[in-house]
């Protein structure tokens, strides 16, 4: 997603930018706990920078709500940040749709939107921190034997399934046997099935790392499926690791580099 602005720049004498994190949300309590805490350690780590969250669905704030709040605070430039993983639907889609519509009704408000967070090293660094917090040996021997399902949400769009593909080529580059992507829904193989393969083919120890940011009815799924078909270690969802919210600022301050571009609506 190309960084976007919706109208005015920021006046004179305005508060500064604001980050809002969009997340999809879920009836899952989880996942709006997670957000929370993600959003948090965003904040810790840059106190001068105001961080709101708002969510597509299923929880509160409103996309339009916290525009609506921040615009009456006198806030006229807002970087809007999807917290997804890859570019799909709801990147493409919903996210500038409900900006688009939020933002004709404030005048002089300055929408960006930022580049979902993935690919990223950082995304790779956390994974690996969740393995070696679920007890994997990160060390080269270890990993030579080891073979990793990454396993993310999973999606209809061959761009978003190609990404995830790619991530797994370049993360077998730091030394696994193997890594192999896996989804929890609309792609295949699922992590049951990826899980199977790898020990067809020999590999001795298999773990199983969630691309995923939030606890929810995918990540159960990933991990029924590697209960299911016998996987050594699963670790656990992405969360908030410090590398997560370290991106969160990364694109953040991405988009506010970008000097000049394109409007979403005309």
């Amino acid at each position: 997603m190309r960084s976007a602005r919706l109208s005015a720049p920021r006046r004179a004498g305005s508060p500064g930018p604001v980050l809002l994190v969009i997340a999809h949300g879920s009836r899952d309590p989880r996942h709006a706990a997670t957000v929370h805490a993600l959003t948090l350690r965003a904040r810790a780590l840059r106190p001068g920078l105001r961080v709101e969250t708002a969510y597509l669905d299923f929880n509160a704030p409103s996309v339009p709500q916290v525009l609506s709040s921040l615009y009456s605070d006198g806030v006229r430039e807002v970087v809007a940040l999807p917290l997804l993983l890859t570019r799909a639907f709801h990147a493409k889609a919903d996210i500038p749709a409900v900006l688009a519509e939020a933002g004709a009704r404030l005048p002089g408000l300055s929408v960006r939107v930022a580049e979902v967070l993935g690919p990223s090293p950082l995304l790779l660094a956390a994974l690996e921190r969740r393995l070696a917090e679920a007890g994997v040996d990160l060390s080269p021997e270890a990993r030579s034997s080891t073979g990793v399902v990454l396993a993310s949400a999973g999606s209809t769009d061959p761009e978003a399934i190609a990404v995830i593909a790619e991530i797994a080529r370049e993360w077998r580059l730091t030394g696994w046997c193997a890594v192999r992507p896996a989804f929890a829904s609309a792609a295949l193989p699922d992590v049951a099935a990826a899980v199977r393969e790898l020990r067809a083919e020999g590999v001795r120890r298999i773990v199983v790392a969630p691309y995923v940011i939030a606890p929810g009815r995918l990540p159960d799924r990933i991990a029924a499926g590697a209960a299911e078909a016998g996987a050594d270690v699963l670790a656990d969802v992405l969360g908030a690791a410090p590398e997560l919210a370290r991106l969160l600022l990364t694109r953040c301050d991405e988009a506010l580099a970008v000097e000049a571009a394109p409007a979403l609506t005309a």
